[in-house]
């Protein structure tokens, strides 16, 4: 049976590399050249896929963390910060994982393109950041954009309008993998055109694939030989990763035989983060456990609020030379993660991925920091998009901050209705956006409009049946309400 299985295996294999060199042969040299690195990355990864069977962990070896393996913030902040902030800085990189569409936002385009507040896009508020703390400290902190091959041409069309801010520009992009058909576990796409028939054909294959591409790219080498030493990187699309320099500080303070390579900031659970990637302690290394990696027996317990307190942010800092290392060494040890997608056409597809926090137990005196929640602000829909353009929130040089009037650092939980999924339908329906300074809770649900400068406090839940509207006129203060119906107020 195992011989058999062996043979089948190979046979998976080489037809792969067959129709791999095949779709090599329809696009010229400069493409083709970059296309094999990265179907030499394809080829480790799938090799991987077809010698992998079930769940990557053995639950019976899962542990919690050891205590000094998670530090708290508070603890590293309590440090202080040295005179010369600036020579860190000159040691740092920021990379922010650009590679996503707006699609599940209703827009076209890179997502971070999108405006979150006053007419500044995530991309703005980069880029005002990182100028901000280039000035302030007369530093050259650059900047690094991970784009896909989704995000890459609209991105640099984009660019040019930064010219003259105080923040240099680095973009590189992710690989490009073919998808397999799930029956025959033989790509997709006939040729290596982006459009047509072979528009759904490609995909970009998770921020794992951060390592490999930012070697290929050049610019792993280029940074190193600048003399940085470590990059922040993080989601373009969480306001709260800005550069700390408290965390900076504490990685550059290591003695040099101690140097920290790997840092993930972790924060606190709530119920609304179960399904969050969280840290344990696995063969004596700190290791990234996913959702997707659990033994269905025992989801629940990993989704257990008690047992796992903390998840990924997926703000990570990360030793350059380190990097370099181990991809040169081939010993960044990554799970896959298979994603089943059905394309348009009803074909059943699969994508090999991997994570970048995944590979952090391949790296030497890796540590968790648990940050204030504050650290974790992504925009994935339109209700957090609510939230950030409120004045739950104030903005200084591209950062937001809660502002100092909310009585408790809490964010409220908001859930907006399917009426509310696209950006163009959501900033239609708002005249402005509500005074949420004071709200615990907002579900609003079905055609609701919100007229001019209304107050919401509480817990307020705004439910239009089918066929009803519900507007709320402008001032209108709701405290503790729902509003239901044909405009019905009640108290809650």
């Amino acid at each position: 049976m195992a011989e058999f299985q062996e043979k089948l295996r190979l046979q998976h294999e080489n037809s792969m590399h067959t129709e791999l060199e095949k779709l090599l042969t329809t696009t010229k040299p400069p493409e083709a050249e970059i296309s094999r690195k990265d179907f030499e990355g394809f080829k480790k990864l799938f090799h991987r896929f077809l010698q992998e069977k079930g769940p990557s962990v053995d639950w019976a070896k899962i542990q919690r963390p050891p205590e000094d393996s998670i530090q708290p913030y508070e603890k590293i902040k309590l440090k202080g910060l040295p005179a010369d902030v600036a020579s860190s800085l000159n040691k740092l990189a920021v990379v922010k994982l650009n590679g996503g569409l707006g699609t599940s936002m209703g827009c076209k385009g890179p997502k971070s393109l999108i405006s979150v507040r006053n007419e500044n896009t995530f991309l703005d508020l980069t880029v005002q950041q990182i100028e901000h703390l280039n000035k302030s400290y007369h530093a050259e902190v650059p900047l690094v954009l991970m784009n896909s091959f989704n995000t890459d041409e609209d991105t640099k069309k984009i660019l040019q309008k930064y010219t003259h801010h105080c923040v240099k520009i680095h973009t590189f992009n992710q690989s490009r993998y073919p998808r397999i058909n799930k029956e025959s576990l033989l790509p997709v796409a006939t040729n290596m055109s982006l459009t047509g028939e072979n528009e759904e054909a490609w995909y970009p294959p998770g921020h794992g694939d951060i390592y490999a591409s930012f070697y290929n790219s050049g610019l792993l080498d280029k940074l190193i030989a600048e003399g940085k030493e470590y990059i922040f990187v993080s989601n373009i699309d969480n306001l709260g990763a800005t550069v700390d320099l408290h965390i900076l500080n504490h990685l550059m303070s290591q003695p040099s035989d101690k140097r920290c390579e790997f840092v993930m900031e972790v924060t606190d659970k709530t119920r609304a983060d179960v399904k969050g990637g969280t840290l344990t302690q696995y063969d004596g290394k700190l290791r990234l456990l996913e959702i997707a990696q659990v033994p269905k027996a025992h989801v629940d317990e990993f989704k257990s609020v008690t047992k796992f307190k903390i998840f990924n942010t997926n703000n990570l800092w990360i030793s350059l030379p380190a990097i370099k290392r181990l991809h040169e060494k081939n010993a960044m040890d990554m799970e896959i993660i298979v994603n089943p997608k059905t394309l348009d056409g009803g074909l059943n597809v699969i994508q090999l991925e991997t994570a970048v926090g995944a590979a952090m137990k391949s790296f030497d005196n890796a540590l968790g920091i648990n940050v204030p929640r504050s650290r974790f602000l992504p925009v994935k829909t339109t209700s957090d998009l609510l939230l950030v353009m409120s004045n739950l929130y104030s903005m200084n040089a591209g950062s937001l901050t809660m502002s100092p009037k909310r009585e408790f650092p809490t964010t409220p939980h908001v859930k907006l209705g399917s009426s509310f999924t696209k950006v163009r339908d959501f900033l239609k329906r708002f005249e402005s956006i509500p005074d949420m300074l004071e709200l615990d809770h907002l579900t609003v649900s079905g055609d609701v409009t919100f007229g001019k400068q209304v107050t919401l406090k509480g817990t307020v839940i705004i439910i239009a049946n089918h066929g009803d509207r519900i507007d709320i006129p402008a001032g209108a203060m709701l405290e503790n309400k729902i509003v239901s119906g044909n405009l019905r107020i009640l108290d809650h």
